[in-house]
């Protein structure tokens, strides 16, 4: 198929303000169909679920629309489908429930790689249930994982390894796969945060190896939540704590409270659009979607290549630390002798915004060796453009010279 992002962008409201986003990485630009799915259903007539009246009709059309799509994004069947505020609540709330079974002893493995809310809530739990914390690590001259710490972290007393998808600091995509099996193979479970890989790569969380996959729809074009996937015999291992009255049938049982249903259609109006961009109406949704990952890949890693040669041209008045060989578009830059918080209120003024900071990835953060300024982040979206790409290496010469 021929990408065509002057269409694409069409469907942007907020793209007419003329701002040239890189801050993807943090959440995207929202099309006009999930606002208006997210306003139909909130206006529509909408009451708690059930079956009697049209407004509950509608509140339960919500929910199975989201599960339904959320399957088809992410692979698993659609009750293994949970709904949460973020992934950080998500990740603390199972970090909880799996938390029941621990004992003195035992050990959980986390990765410097990770944004702190795939490290934290292990680390945490792990402390109060008195369990051994291994780390596995990755190299800040190349980005790339450690495959020797991995191994030196895997015991038989393992009992989880959380690791990213690909780093929202630096975009290294370590092997999950590879690391999933070895987990397996000491009897663990493995927790894959997807939050930045979803956004970039096709996700397929069987083929992943994955036991749960968290993700962020804000960061897709869609609402701000979170979105669990996992096997739902896996999901009905687990005993989280709730009121009694609610329901213990999976997936239900982990969301906590009435859901937010409008939040949950702009989800599927997300998904749906993001598989309309494929175009290929005889295709099922799954395969639509297979379809627009390859074609927004292939349009995000040329924009990248233009940005990469582009930086060389400044020499060594810019470093760039994402390195790895298989990495998402983003680029992490630091700029020596000069404050990056400086270039992004410097690039805002002329209408780029390429935020400045440590992303909340407070371990790979402090492993690049980098001071607390921060760095100069460059993320790349379905609706970035060339003339995005010309603004943003001006605007550095420009703050440079």
């Amino acid at each position: 198929m021929t990408y065509d992002v002057d269409e694409l962008r069409t469907h942007f409201p907020s793209l007419a303000s003329g701002i040239a986003h890189f801050d993807g990485p943090g959440g995207t630009q929202t099309p006009r169909e999930v606002g208006d799915a997210i306003a139909a259903t909130l206006t529509a007539p909408l009451s708690n679920r059930g079956t009697v009246a049209a407004s509950e009709a509608n509140a339960d059309a919500a929910v199975a629309g989201f599960r339904s799509a959320g399957a088809d994004l992410l692979g698993v069947p659609a009750d293994g489908i949970v709904h949460g505020r973020s992934a950080t609540q998500l990740t603390y709330d199972f970090s909880r429930a799996l938390a029941k079974d621990w004992r003195p002893g035992d050990e959980v493995v986390v990765s410097r790689l990770d944004h702190d809310a795939n490290v934290r809530p292990w680390v945490q739990a792990a402390e109060r249930a008195g369990l051994t914390v291994r780390w596995i690590d990755f190299d800040p001259a190349t980005g790339e994982l450690v495959w020797e710490s991995v191994e030196a972290a895997l015991t038989p007393r393992t009992r989880l390894v959380a690791v990213t998808a690909a780093s929202n600091l630096i975009g290294t995509r370590p092997p999950v796969r590879r690391i999933a099996d070895a987990a397996h193979a000491v009897g663990a479970l493995v927790w894959v945060d997807g939050v930045h890989y979803s956004a970039h790569e096709f996700a397929d969380v069987p083929a992943l190896g994955a036991d749960f996959f968290v993700c962020s729809p804000y960061k897709f074009l869609g609402p701000h939540c979170g979105v669990l996937a996992a096997a739902p015999e896996l999901l009905e291992r687990l005993h989280p704590d709730k009121l009694l009255p609610s329901t213990d049938v999976v997936p239900e049982r982990f969301e906590l409270g009435t859901l937010p249903y409008e939040q949950l259609a702009g989800v599927t109006a997300a998904v749906d659009f993001l598989a309309g961009i494929a175009g290929d109406a005889d295709l099922t949704r799954r395969e639509r979607l297979r379809a627009t990952w390859a074609a927004t890949e292939a349009h995000e890693l040329r924009l990248r290549g233009r940005i990469e040669d582009g930086l060389r041209e400044f020499g060594h008045a810019v470093v760039v630390h994402s390195r790895a060989e298989e990495r998402t578009p983003t680029l992490l830059l630091s700029l020596p002798g000069r404050r990056t918080a400086d270039a992004y209120r410097f690039l805002a003024t002329r209408g780029v915004l390429a935020p400045a900071g440590s992303f909340y990835a407070y371990e790979p953060f402090r492993r690049l060796g980098l001071d607390d300024d921060g760095g100069l982040r460059l993320g790349l979206a379905p609706y970035s453009t060339d003339d995005d790409v010309d603004r943003v290496l001006a605007g550095l010469a420009e703050f440079l010279s």
